[in-house]
């Protein structure tokens, strides 16, 4: 699960077309940023310039969205301050679902359960799964056509060993229906999410 921010980052296919606006110049300034990232602490860096858009672009969830994304990537990768990364990222994304409440952040909230039953899996397994699981499914009911809920699941089944449930048998299925959204899918704007399809088709490869 730690290898998930070079997945995320590595990935980010940026369909930016930055206008003169400062927002638009921001957003766009800072995604090329994500996308070229090389470590935890450009990774953070990036994230406080997504927090200092969100805040002053109030009415805009797409800064608040990244911002999250990346504080739950930084929780994957630091065990030693995941719960707190984790609960950072959770108060974004409710930021960010105040204004507008769509699959892609509940996409995220899914990954923000993950990671918090990573802490502590024995303990934690029960609720957190459930809870990522609830999102997964609740993003999948907000729109149909996203493929990242597949691929979030596919991932984490691709991680579970298969005696737990996991494994090809069950990731490539996932991955399978989310290549074939990634074929059709396309943001309704310049800022939304659009990562996801190389991580399938690394799935999909490894199953084959």
């Amino acid at each position: 699960m730690k290898k998930i921010f070079i997945l995320f980052v590595s990935m980010m296919v940026l369909k930016v077309n930055a206008q003169n606006g400062k927002y638009e110049t921001a957003m766009a300034s800072t995604l090329q940023e994500f996308g070229q990232v090389k470590d935890a602490n450009s990774l953070a860096a990036v994230e406080l310039k997504f927090e200092r858009i969100a805040n002053v672009e109030k009415d805009k969830w797409q800064p608040y969205y990244y911002a999250a994304l990346i504080k739950a990537q930084l929780s994957f990768m630091q065990a030693g301050n995941s719960d707190a990364l984790a609960d950072e990222a959770s108060e974004l994304a409710n930021k960010a679902v105040a204004i507008q409440n769509n699959s892609e952040l509940s996409c995220v909230k899914s990954m923000i359960a993950t990671a918090k039953m990573l802490v502590d899996p024995q303990n934690r397994w029960m609720q957190y799964n459930a809870e990522s699981n609830h999102y997964l499914e609740m993003a999948k009911q907000q729109d149909s056509t996203n493929p990242r809920p597949y691929t979030i699941q596919a991932n984490n089944l691709i991680n579970t060993p298969e005696q737990l449930g996991g494994g090809c048998k069950t990731a490539l299925p996932l991955a399978q229906k989310a290549s074939a959204l990634y074929v059709e899918f396309k943001p309704a704007n310049a800022f939304n999410p659009v990562w996801g399809k190389e991580m399938v088709e690394q799935i999909i490869s490894k199953c084959r």
